[in-house]
Parts: C-alpha cells; sequence; structure tokens
C-alpha cells in the first residue's frame, strides 16, 4: 500500500492506495524556493523586463494604486509590499499618495484580519481599501465588443500597479498579469461579459488564446498600467522567481515557470484522486472546483473522481448557491450556462458538466444535500470514495493520485 497525504484546509487526510492500482502520484516538477525571496523580490524589481525602474517611472506628487489579490488567492502580497513600497518612496512618491486595493472580482470582501495578513508590515501604513465592482468607470470597448469598466478609485489614480502570482486557471489560461483589473478591479458586468466567454473551446488552462485571456491583455492598451510585480510560487507557497516591468511582456516570462513546473502528461485512469491544495485553494467550493476542471482531463469516462476540499465557506457565492438550489437534473444544470450566462452560477453548469462524464465524490464541510444538489457524492474521507470507487471499476482499475490538483494541469497521454 502507497500511503499519500492530501491537504485539506491547514491540516490533511492520508489515503492509502493499493500499490498494484497506482499508475501515477502527479507532482509538480518542483523548483526549490529561492534562498532569500527579498533579494529576488529585490532583483525583479531592480533589473524590470520591458520597461524603466519603477523608481525612475514615478515622480513626487503622483498619486499610486497598488492592487493585491484577496485572501482567495495564495499570492504572498506582504512579502513583496515593503520593497515594493521602497522602490515607490525612492522615486518621491509618499506614503500617504499610496493606495492598496484589495482586488475581490465578484468575491466577497475582505475582513480586517485578511487584511493584517495580506499587508503584513505595511498594514496601517499604508491606506487599504477593498475594490467595488459597484463604483467603476468605464474606459473602453474591447475587441469582443464588451465594454470595460473598472474601479474608480483605480482608473482616478496617477499611476497604477499590478501584482499577483502566475499560476494555472481552468478559463483563462493562467492567472497574473492584467488579471488584477479584470476582473480583479472591474464592474459586475464587465466580470460577467468576459467570463460569459468561458463556453468557447479555446477557455481552458494554460492557453494564452482563451479569449477570456485575449480580452484581459487588452485592458492596458485601455488604460495605463505602469507597473507589474508577479511571483510564482512552488507547491510549497515558497517564492520561486519574481517578475517585474511591462504589464505583458513580465507576465509572459513569469507563465514560463508556471509551465515548467505544473504541466505533466499521463495517462487516462479508471479513478483520479485530487486535492485543491489546501487553504486557501479549498476555502469554498467556487475556488476548489478549479481542481476538478484540471483533473477532468485524465478521468476516462465512466470513471471516478475523488476531490478533497475542506470549504469551510461553503459555495463562497450567492448566485453559484441559488443555482445549486434551483437544479432540477445536471443535464438542465449542464446547458443552463449556454442559455443565460450568470456569473457565479456558471459554477453550477461547470461541475454538473464534469459530474456527466464521471463520478464525483466530494469530501468537505459541505452539507451532504447541498453537495448532492450539485450532483456529487459526498464521503467522510479520500479512503471511503476509494473504497468504493474500487468496488465498482474492479481489483485491476488504475488510480492517478494528484496532491496539486489546483496547481498541476495533467493532460492525457
Amino acid at each position: 500500500m502507497s500511503i499519500i497525504d492530501l491537504k485539506y484546509g491547514k491540516g490533511h487526510f492520508e489515503v492509502d492506495v493499493p500499490d498494484k492500482n497506482l499508475a501515477n502520484i502527479i507532482l509538480p516538477n518542483e523548483l526549490s524556493g529561492v534562498a532569500d525571496e527579498q533579494a529576488e523580490i529585490r532583483r525583479a524589481l531592480e533589473n524590470p523586463i520591458g520597461s524603466a525602474r519603477l523608481r525612475d517611472k514615478v515622480r513626487k506628487g503622483m498619486k499610486v494604486a497598488i492592487i493585491i489579490s484577496d485572501a482567495t488567492r495564495p499570492c504572498p502580497s506582504y512579502k513583496f509590499l515593503p520593497a515594493l513600497i521602497d522602490e515607490l518612496k525612492a522615486g518621491g512618491v509618499i506614503e500617504d499618495n499610496m493606495t492598496i486595493v484589495i482586488a475581490l472580482g465578484s468575491h466577497r470582501n475582505s475582513t480586517p484580519e485578511e487584511r493584517k495578513y495580506l499587508l503584513g508590515p505595511v498594514y496601517g501604513r499604508v491606506r487599504c481599501i477593498d475594490h467595488d465592482k459597484h463604483d467603476c468607470r468605464y474606459v473602453g470597448t474591447s475587441s469582443f465588443g464588451h465594454r470595460i469598466e473598472v474601479f474608480r478609485e483605480v482608473v482616478d489614480s496617477d499611476f497604477i500597479i499590478c501584482t499577483g502570482n502566475a499560476e494555472y486557471h481552468y478559463f483563462a489560461g493562467y492567472t497574473g498579469g492584467a488579471k488584477a483589473i479584470l476582473p480583479g478591479c472591474a464592474s459586475h458586468d464587465t466580470i460577467e461579459a468576459n467570463h460569459a466567454m468561458m463556453v468557447s473551446p479555446k477557455a481552458e488552462t494554460g492557453r494564452l488564446d482563451s479569449p477570456i485571456r485575449e480580452e484581459i491583455d487588452e485592458v492596458p492598451g485601455m488604460m495605463d498600467i505602469g507597473f507589474l510585480l508577479d511571483v510564482v510560487l512552488n507547491s510549497k507557497k515558497e517564492i520561486v522567481a519574481a517578475v517585474a516591468g511591462d504589464v505583458i511582456k513580465a507576465h509572459r516570462e513569469g507563465i514560463k515557470y508556471v509551465d515548467r513546473m505544473y504541466s505533466v502528461r499521463v495517462p487516462k485512469a479508471d479513478i483520479v484522486i485530487t486535492s485543491a491544495g489546501g487553504y486557501p485553494k479549498d476555502i469554498n467550493m467556487y475556488q476548489a472546483q478549479k481542481a476538478m476542471d484540471n483533473c477532468k482531463h485524465i478521468v476516462k469516462d465512466g470513471g471516478t473522481m475523488i476531490l478533497v476540499a475542506q470549504c469551510p465557506e461553503r459555495l463562497g457565492n450567492g448566485v453559484f448557491a441559488r443555482w445549486v438550489d434551483e437544479a432540477t437534473t445536471i443535464e438542465a444544470q449542464a446547458r443552463r450556462m449556454d442559455e443565460r450566462f450568470e456569473l457565479g452560477g456558471h459554477k453550477a453548469s461547470v461541475i454538473a458538466r464534469t459530474a456527466m462524464k464521471c463520478d464525483i465524490y466530494l469530501v468537505s464541510e459541505i452539507p451532504e444535500h447541498i453537495v448532492r444538489k450539485m450532483f456529487l457524492i459526498p464521503a467522510k474521507s479520500p479512503q471511503e470514495a476509494l473504497d468504493a470507487a474500487l468496488k465498482k471499476h474492479g481489483p485491476n482499475a488504475t488510480v492517478v493520485v494528484s496532491p496539486f490538483g489546483g496547481m498541476m494541469l495533467p493532460k492525457p497521454i
């Protein structure tokens, strides 16, 4: 037997997989965290890609907006904000003229405790506000015909800095770059129009030609994004690289690390066991679903997937919860997104589509009746789910385990 550890919130589960069934454990082609994270951040700031140095781009009197990720993302903003602020001060910008904007997209507001964590040593020094999707201004129309509306406080700033972490995204291709603006700081209508394009066959993990990513990358042509600082993390959430400079060019350098670490080819399996990756990737089902979407590529039709995701905040989105509650049949839920796209509700459709392909067991804190309304099978542990799956698929069933399902992009051989 092989005992495999699966992250679950801030804890973990263990699952015993018979050696004869275990076909693969999908692990990152791990790069070690840099020896000195602060030195790596400073190196990136001192050697920007496709851009002048930040301190040379700003000037005294400028009002600067620094956009950071919210608590649902693993981005360690507290690690790079001090160096970023020092660089701005070297260019003549005083802290009173800086505003840190937490990019919420369509997520809930941040809590005081989350703000303290996200800002770390600069908490209390620099003004910090949440993005408001209802207080936005028009900045242009994309080539897809969508009105792009961005948070007023960002638009009214003299200089905008995007930050984030680059990793795979299940329909935008990759996170990072101008995604801090769209959807991070966009209006509800703009986010909904952008996300509605996920019905495109190109809207997949790891694709830069996803229409969602293409529209995101049009935003710098509508408003002046002055600078980017992205980090790339390994599975231990250590920084393996930092990239800075032009919002497009630096982003493209960052995703090279993502592809190197997290893309892998494996044969399809009868049973796929995955963890969303623990906190914060499994804070709710809205986030944890991404691991399910990544792993759907390698489970056989009619197979079984087992997802381990604590989800202490349950579904994490009101529209998502309403669609789940209103569900009638799995077929109707799967096509509902095509008939009328509604931001948040799309998660329910995507889950239903995957559940039509295979059985999906969910190990979580979500009440069982809600799990079943998502057309998933509740389980108390991954072991319980695996034992049931092996009984269904027989003694020779193949099993693949992806302990970092929210990060990895497995592709079938």
